[in-house]
C-alpha cells in the first residue's frame, strides 16, 4: 500500500511564500497495486483527492475496509512540500507469504540536494491530477461493462454517430411513406381503396411496434442492440422493396408473385424494424450524458432539440429531394438511396461503440408492475408504517433492478405502499423474500411514477389531433386561390412551411428562445419539459383558431361572390393557410420536444424506453380520435335539407365550426394539463458513485 501526502504550491509561483504549510492545498493519496485491484477515487470538500486501489479485507492506514485480500506488495511514503516542511519521507515494505520484511529508505521525487524545498515540478503536479479520471454517477458502463468515464465516452462526440443515424432512418422512412400512394397505385397497380387500406395498416403497426422494441430493449437486450438489429430489420425491408420496384416481369411466375410479395413482405419488416428505432434513439442520444453533473444536465437538454432537427431534416430532404428522384428518376433509385442510407445509419453506430455510454436492461417492467400490485392486493388489510424508514428496500446504494438507480420514497398513492410493508411473517422468514409478496421501495416507486405520468402524456392525444387535420387543412386550401405571380401551389405543399419552422426553431430554440425566456422564468433553461408542453398546446390551439378564422372569411367572399352553390375556389389567396402550418411546427417543437424529454427525465431508469413508446401511441390515439370526430360530427350534422359540417362542396359547409370544436377541445386540453402539472410530483433518484 501506498500513501502519498502532497501540498501543491501555485503553478505560477516557484518561489518561497509566508503562508503557512498547513494553508497549502493538500492532495492525498493511498496506493496498493495486488495482482487483481480496482480503483476508487473520491475529492473530498477541502479539494484533497483520495484515490484507492486494492482488494477486500485490507485496511488502509487511516482504518477504513479496502477492497482486497491480501497484499503481493506495498509501500508508503510521505512529501509535504511547503515552508518548513521535509522534502521527502519515505519507506518501502515488502510481503510474502513467510512475512519477510525489507525496509529501505528512498527520495521517491529524485529531488536534487540544493533543490529549494517547497519545489514541485508542474508536470508531477499535472500527472498526479490528471490520474484522478472521474465516473458518470447515473449507472451507465463503458462497452466492457465497467462504471462509464466522463472523459472517454459520452457527451457530443457520441451523439454525433446517434443524430446521423436518426436522420438516416428518417429519412429512409419519410421515402417510403410521403410518396407510397403513388407507388402502389401505379406501379403495384392497387386500386385506391385497396392502396389507402395498406398504407393505414403499415402506418398504424408503425406506431404500435415500439411498444414491442421499447420492452425488448427495457428488460433483455439494452437500447444499442435494440437499435442495431431493428435498424437491420429495417434495411433488410428496404432492400426488399428497392428489388420489388426493379424485378422483371418475366420472374413473377409464382402462384404468389414476387411482385405481391416483395413490397408486402418489405412494408412489414421496415415496420418492424422501427419499433427498436423511435422508442430508443432518443433515449439512446440522452444516455450519453450524466444527468447527476450540471454540466452534462444542460447538454442533455441541449441534445432533444438537435434531435428533433434531424428527424425533420430527414423528413424534408425525404419530401423534396427523394420525391423528385422517384417521380423523375424510378422507383429503384427512389428506394435504393434511402437503403443505402439506412445502411450507412448501421455502420455509424457499429463504429461508434467504444464512445458511447450503455444503460444496463433491468428486466421485465411488465412484471416488476404486476408484483407491485398483486403484493399489494395481499395485504390489503395491513396498515403501512408512518415512518417511510421502515419499508422494505435493499441495503447500500445499488438497487435491486440491473441498470437502476434507487428511488427516494414519496407520499402519495399509498396503497401501493403496501406492497412494500414488512409482515410479521416475512420478518420470520429465513429466504429472500418472494418479490410477488414484498417489493422494494424503488420497485413500488417505479408504478407509481408511471401513475403520475399517464395523465400528463395523455394530454398527447388531443394535442396530437393539430397535425392530424392536416388533410382538412389540404381541402381547405384546394378551394382557394393558389397562384401566386404566375406561379401555382398545390395546397399540399404548404406543409412545407410546418417543417421549415420546425428546422429554424430547433436551433433556434437553444441560441435565441432559451435565454429570452430565462430571463423571465428566471430559470437557466428557459422553461421546464412540463412548461414546454403547455406552450405547445396553446399554439396548438392558436393553429386551430387560425384556420377557423381563415375559414370564416373564406365562406363570407363566397356569399358574398354567389359561389355557395358552385363546387368552386374563392378568390382569396391560398398563403392565408400559412399561419396555421407555422402554428402547428412552433407547437412541436415546444410540445413534441417536450414530451420525450419528459419521458426520459421522470420515467424509471429502467423504462425509459417503454414511456418514449407511449408517447408515440398518443399520435396514433390522436389519428383515431380525429377519425372519430369527423365520424360523429358527421352524423350529427347531415340531415335531409342540411349538408353538414363537411359536405363535399366545401362552400355549402360549415368546416369553420368543426375547427371552432376541436380549438375548443385544445383549450380543455390546456386547463386539463395545467391542472395534472401543478400537482406533479417528480421523480428523486439517489445517484450511483
Amino acid at each position: 500500500m501506498s500513501t502519498y501526502a502532497l501540498a501543491l504550491p501555485s503553478l505560477s509561483s516557484q518561489v518561497p511564500t509566508s503562508r503557512s504549510p498547513a494553508s497549502a492545498p493538500l492532495i492525498v493519496f493511498v496506493h496498493r497495486r495486488p495482482r487483481h485491484h480496482r480503483a476508487e477515487t473520491s475529492i473530498g470538500a477541502s479539494g484533497a483527492v483520495r484515490r484507492r486501489h486494492g482488494m477486500a479485507d485490507e485496511k488502509d492506514p487511516r482504518g477504513s475496509q479496502c477492497p482486497g485480500s491480501a497484499a503481493l506488495f506495498s509501500s508508503s511514503f510521505a512529501v509535504e512540500v511547503g515552508e518548513g516542511a521535509a522534502v521527502a519521507a519515505s519507506t518501502s515494505t515488502a510481503a510474502s507469504d513467510d512475512n519477510d520484511k525489507v525496509e529501505a529508505d528512498a527520495n521517491p521525487l529524485g529531488f536534487a540536494g540544493d533543490r529549494p524545498k517547497h519545489f514541485v515540478s508542474p508536470t508531477l503536479q499535472l500527472s498526479l491530477l490528471q490520474d484522478h479520471e472521474p465516473y458518470t454517477s447515473n449507472g451507465s458502463v463503458d462497452i466492457r461493462g465497467n462504471a462509464a468515464p466522463k472523459k472517454h465516452t459520452g457527451k457530443w462526440r457520441a451523439c454525433y454517430s446517434i443524430l446521423g443515424g436518426e436522420f438516416c432512418s428518417a429519412m429512409a422512412y419519410y421515402g417510403v411513406g410521403t410518396n407510397l400512394v403513388s407507388y402502389l397505385t401505379k406501379v403495384q397497380k392497387e386500386s385506391n381503396v385497396t392502396a389507402a387500406s395498406n398504407i393505414a395498416s403499415w402506418q398504424g403497426t408503425c406506431y404500435l411496434t415500439p411498444l414491442l422494441g421499447a420492452f425488448l430493449a427495457d428488460s433483455y437486450w439494452g437500447r444499442h442492440r435494440t437499435i442495431v438489429i431493428s435498424l437491420t430489420i429495417f434495411t433488410i425491408g428496404m432492400i426488399l422493396l428497392t428489388l420489388s420496384a426493379v424485378v422483371q416481369a418475366s420472374m413473377h411466375t409464382m402462384v404468389i408473385s414476387a411482385q405481391d410479395a416483395l413490397p408486402s413482405l418489405g412494408l412489414f419488416l421496415t415496420a418492424l424494424g422501427l419499433g427498436g428505432i423511435w422508442p430508443c434513439v432518443p433515449t439512446f442520444g440522452a444516455d450519453q450524458f450524466d444527468d447527476t453533473d450540471g454540466t452534462e444536465k444542460a447538454q442533455q437538454e441541449l441534445y432533444y432539440n438537435w434531435y428533433y432537427f434531424a428527424v425533420n431534416g430527414g423528413f424534408f430532404l425525404a419530401s423534396t429531394v427523394l420525391v423528385w428522384v422517384q417521380d423523375n428518376c424510378g422507383w429503384g433509385w427512389g428506394f435504393g438511396i434511402p437503403t443505402l442510407f439506412s445502411a450507412i445509419g448501421i455502420a455509424g453506430f457499429l463504429a461508434s461503440m467504444k464512445l458511447y455510454r450503455y444503460q444496463k436492461p433491468g428486466g421485465s417492467a411488465l412484471t416488476r408492475i404486476f408484483q407491485v400490485v398483486v403484493a399489494a392486493i395481499r395485504k390489503f388489510e395491513v396498515d403501512v408504517p408512518k415512518d417511510r424508514s421502515l419499508l422494505y428496500e435493499m441495503p447500500g446504494k445499488e438497487s435491486a433492478i440491473v441498470g437502476s438507480r434507487k428511488l427516494m420514497h414519496t407520499d402519495g398513492l399509498r396503497f401501493f405502499d403496501r406492497a412494500a410493508t414488512i409482515t410479521a411473517s416475512d420478518e420470520t422468514s429465513d429466504d429472500v423474500p418472494s418479490p410477488w409478496k414484498l417489493c422494494t421501495v424503488t420497485q413500488v416507486e417505479e408504478l407509481k411514477i408511471l401513475a403520475r405520468m399517464m395523465p400528463v402524456l395523455l394530454a398527447a392525444i388531443i394535442f396530437n389531433t393539430a397535425e392530424a387535420l392536416f388533410p382538412l387543412f389540404i381541402e381547405q386550401g384546394q378551394v382557394m386561390d393558389n397562384r401566386i405571380t404566375g406561379f401555382t401551389i398545390p395546397p399540399a405543399s404548404l406543409t412545407t412551411f410546418n417543417c421549415l419552422c420546425i428546422l429554424i426553431m430547433a436551433p433556434a430554440y437553444n441560441k435565441v428562445l432559451m435565454p429570452m425566456v430565462s430571463r423571465i422564468t428566471g430559470m437557466k433553461r428557459g422553461l421546464s419539459e412540463l412548461q414546454r408542453i403547455g406552450v405547445g398546446i396553446v399554439f396548438a390551439m392558436l393553429s386551430l383558431v387560425s384556420a377557423a378564422i381563415v375559414e370564416m372569411v373564406r365562406l363570407d367572399i363566397a356569399r358574398k361572390r354567389g359561389l355557395v352553390h358552385r363546387n368552386a375556389t374563392v378568390p382569396i389567396n391560398i398563403l392565408w393557410q400559412a399561419p396555421q402550418y407555422i402554428f402547428v411546427g412552433v407547437a412541436k417543437v415546444f410540445s413534441v420536444v417536450g414530451f420525450i424529454e419528459f419521458a426520459y427525465e421522470q420515467a424509471p431508469d429502467a423504462m425509459r424506453s417503454l414511456c418514449q413508446a407511449c408517447t408515440l401511441i398518443m399520435v396514433t390515439l390522436g389519428n383515431y380520435l380525429v377519425s372519430i370526430m369527423l365520424k360523429f360530427i358527421d352524423s350529427a350534422t347531415i340531415g335531409s335539407a342540411r349538408q353538414g359540417w363537411i359536405p363535399e362542396n366545401l362552400n355549402e359547409g360549415r368546416l369553420d365550426l368543426f375547427f371552432w370544436l376541436m380549438a375548443g377541445l385544445q383549450l380543455l386540453n390546456l386547463l386539463a394539463f395545467v391542472y395534472c402539472a401543478m400537482r406533479y410530483k417528480r421523480k428523486q433518484a439517489t445517484s450511483v458513485s
